[in-house]
């Protein structure tokens, strides 16, 4: 049971079926006011691409996506998405997007390498969004910008909540507390990387983590980042304490992504300089594709935060292992 948390006396506030009224209350605040704030465009978005069109997000490059073979088609080959992170940049160019709009679509995916716990299932379901800006805004001053703007959706959305269901108190804090990847090792130099996301989350309660990807000062980087998307010196993580679990909750994840110069650099510090040869990855050498800042926000992340549930299987139906199954449910955590 070393991937279960079990909080000590927990007893969830609603029954199954009132959870599910409070799942659609969290997603239909927070989406509607996050398109507003961010100037988003609703989307429809694909479930699988063609492998070969370099559109598929590969996380860390070590993930196997899941993959089929399609008969209608002579058993060509499809990918079911990680993530929409590049197949969004391309969007905003073909579906006619001007500088400052956006968009913002659901996105869902299988992870089948993922390690199950209270936070992480094989099922990944998110808020995939992607706005134009200029090249000049490429500046760290923009991204802190767009971090307010989505923090304060996330502020928002639980003040809301707190006024709709009693047991929900606000944790928030007015203020998101920014720091980097470099200066967060700085302070704490023997901790591992997640020890250090805990420390800072807990003492400031919501934190932007940035610069995540590239190497540290210490010779290895905070975390993995493809090397295709966001630009390492211009990404970000939006964390929050949670108490319910005592641990740092990552509830999004965004950059402004790669132009020309960084991708190349990019993918040779990663070892794949071959990437810049698939169709999307030459479009941005190329200069075909506008300049984009984007994200995407768990939308099981944030009903687990908002409704304070012990595990992300109480919000998302899923597959989860027998065992653990068994033990949540002694302990009032019932799995979907």
């Amino acid at each position: 049971m070393e991937h279960l948390i079990i909080p000590e006396g927990y007893e969830p506030a609603l029954n199954l079926h009132d959870t599910q009224i409070a799942i659609k209350t969290v997603k239909d605040f927070f989406q509607d006011l996050l398109a507003k704030q961010l100037n988003l465009l609703r989307v429809s978005a694909p479930l699988f691409v063609d492998p070969a069109s370099g559109l598929n997000d590969n996380l860390n490059g070590v993930e196997r996506p899941v993959s089929f073979d399609i008969k209608e088609q002579s058993g060509f080959n499809a990918e079911v998405v990680h993530s929409l992170a590049k197949w969004k940049r391309y969007a905003l160019k073909e579906y006619g997007f001007s500088n400052g709009e956006g968009l913002y679509t659901d996105m869902n995916a299988i992870r089948r390498d993922e390690t199950t716990d209270n936070i992480h299932s094989i099922f990944v379901d998110q808020w995939d969004w992607e706005k134009i800006i200029s090249k000049d805004d490429r500046t760290l001053d923009t991204l802190k910008s767009v971090v307010r703007d989505v923090y304060k959706t996330l502020r928002k959305t639980e003040m809301y909540m707190a006024i709709q269901y009693d047991y929900i108190e606000e944790i928030l804090p007015k203020e998101i507390f920014f720091i980097t990847s470099q200066e967060l090792l700085d302070m704490y130099p023997d901790k591992t990387p997640k020890e250090r996301e805990y420390l800072i989350t807990k003492e400031k309660k919501a934190v932007c983590l940035m610069q995540i990807g590239d190497k540290l000062g210490n010779g290895e980087p905070h975390d993995g980042r493809a090397p295709d998307y966001d630009d390492w010196a211009l990404n970000a993580d939006i964390l929050v304490y949670y108490p319910v679990l005592d641990i740092a909750l990552e509830l999004s994840s965004m950059g402004i992504r790669v132009d020309e110069n960084s991708l190349r650099t990019q993918l040779e510090k990663a070892g794949c300089p071959e990437r810049a040869n698939l169709a999307f990855q030459k479009a941005i050498l190329n200069k075909e594709l506008p300049y984009t800042i984007g994200g995407g926000i768990g939308q099981s992340r944030i009903c687990m935060f908002f409704l304070r549930r012990a595990h992300i299987g109480e919000v998302q139906s899923s597959i989860w292992p027998a065992d653990i199954r068994k033990e949540a449910k002694k302990h009032n955590i019932t799995l979907l």
